[in-house]
């Protein structure tokens, strides 16, 4: 079992940035993923960036690549999502998502274990 918990959302100007954190518990493994995601309202989940616990393998959707970072603290089972330049449509609720066996990174099917999400609002 997993459980994800974020934090770090919250309202910014266009060009701003914004450090999201997903604190994990749990058991790990050799293929264990953790990954972002967003949803804005009428749309459907999509995904941000994703890293693998083990060799540190990471992925990012082509709308975030050069601005967003995905990072890990071991020490603290922490995952960040270090956001810059951001962009009014980067404003939606992003969520922490955990699997231990995932194939398709982007696909958030593959992903058993969520966060509540947080709230990211980009005003132009």
């Amino acid at each position: 079992q997993v459980q994800l918990v974020e934090s770090g959302g919250g309202l910014v100007q266009a060009g701003a940035s914004l450090r999201l954190s997903c604190a994990a518990s749990g058991r790990t493994g050799s293929n264990y993923v953790l990954g972002w995601f967003r949803q804005a309202p009428g749309k459907e989940r999509e995904f941000v960036a994703a890293r693998r616990w083990s060799g540190g393998s990471t992925y990012y959707a082509d709308s975030v690549k050069g601005r967003f970072a995905i990072s890990r603290d071991n020490a603290k089972n922490t995952v960040y999502l270090q956001m810059n330049s951001l962009k009014p449509e980067d404003t939606a609720v992003y969520y922490c998502a955990a699997d231990y066996s995932v194939v398709v990174i982007g696909n958030p099917l593959e992903y058993d274990y969520w966060g509540q999400g947080t709230q990211v609002t980009v005003s132009s």
